[in-house]
């Protein structure tokens, strides 16, 4: 059966009240998903931490349906180094309630948008063996898998692989 369609769904900048939501939806992802390589739950304080390290120019976004935010994107700082500075690293992570309904495209969309507006003019995305979904909706969503790191993290008890995927926006 089809996954019902996708709610009405705000995209605004996240704030400091954003953080125990954000951390519920990771921490699912770190639970249940190779999304991410962390391992360890995240609290809220340091969700805060990790808010509060974004700058204007590096934001998180949230997605919100009926008030209650269901998604989260970001755009990190690729490397610290100078010659980097206009290219960033792209992450997503919707509630799994809501996966499957559009919600990650509409995000991944405004994040798209937003980096373009921010004037980047590279976005990187890094996608864990085993993350079908992730891979499909950047690759929906115009990046192209420039390369594969093989077996370089460990989850599940399984090395997993890591694609690197690029989208050049200018």
């Amino acid at each position: 059966m089809p996954a019902s369609p996708a709610p009405p769904l705000t995209v605004r900048r996240a704030t400091a009240a954003d953080a125990a939501a954000i951390a519920e939806i990771y921490n699912e992802a770190i639970l249940t998903t190779t999304a991410t390589f962390d391992t360890e739950l995240k609290t809220v304080e340091e969700r805060t931490a990790w808010l509060a390290a974004h700058d204007e120019r590096h934001p998180v976004l949230v997605g919100v349906v009926d008030g209650k935010v269901i998604g989260w994107s970001s755009l990190t700082r690729w490397s610290d180094r100078p010659a980097y500075v206009d290219t960033v690293e792209s992450s997503i992570y919707v509630q799994s309630g809501f996966r499957g309904r559009g919600i990650g495209r509409q995000l991944k969309e405004a994040t798209i948008e937003e980096a373009r507006r921010l004037g980047f003019h590279t976005i990187i995305a890094r996608i864990a063996e085993g993350s079908s979904e992730s891979l499909h909706l950047n690759e929906a969503t115009g990046f192209t898998h420039v390369g594969t790191l093989k077996e370089v993290g460990q989850k599940f008890g399984k090395y997993l692989d890591v694609h690197i995927l690029q989208k050049i926006l200018s």
